[in-house]
């Protein structure tokens, strides 16, 4: 069983960053594809980004691309998602999930286990 936590979020102004983090328990952290999602209230939960097992493959969304980059540290049982030039319309709970297939990246119910999300809030 793995259990994942996410750290990180918070309140912050627009223009500025953040870096959150998903911790995993257990073993085979670097055979797991890790995915990072968002949902604002009442909005569906929408795909930012993702990375393969060793971390040789990674896709970020269209919305974020040039703000955002995921990467990870497999010896630290971590992925990592940087936010840089947040606007509010980034503000949103953001979870990560591990496990699944690369090629499924953007599906949240491809993956095998999930994070209960960490709140991330933008003003203006």
């Amino acid at each position: 069983q793995v259990q994942l936590v996410e750290s990180g979020g918070g309140l912050v102004q627009a223009g500025a960053s953040l870096r959150l983090s998903c911790t995993a328990s257990g073993r085979a952290f670097s055979t797991y594809t890790v995915g990072w999602f968002r949902q604002a209230p009442g909005k569906e939960r929408e795909f930012v980004a993702a990375i393969s097992g060793r971390g040789g493959s990674s896709d970020v969304a269209d919305s974020v691309k040039g703000r955002f980059t995921i990467s990870r540290v497999n010896t630290l049982n971590t992925a990592i998602l940087q936010l840089n030039n947040l606007n509010p319309e980034d503000t949103a709970n953001y979870f990560c999930a591990a496990g699944g297939d690369y090629k499924m990246r953007t599906f949240w119910a491809s993956y095998d286990y999930y994070g209960r999300g960490t709140q991330v809030t933008v003003s203006s």
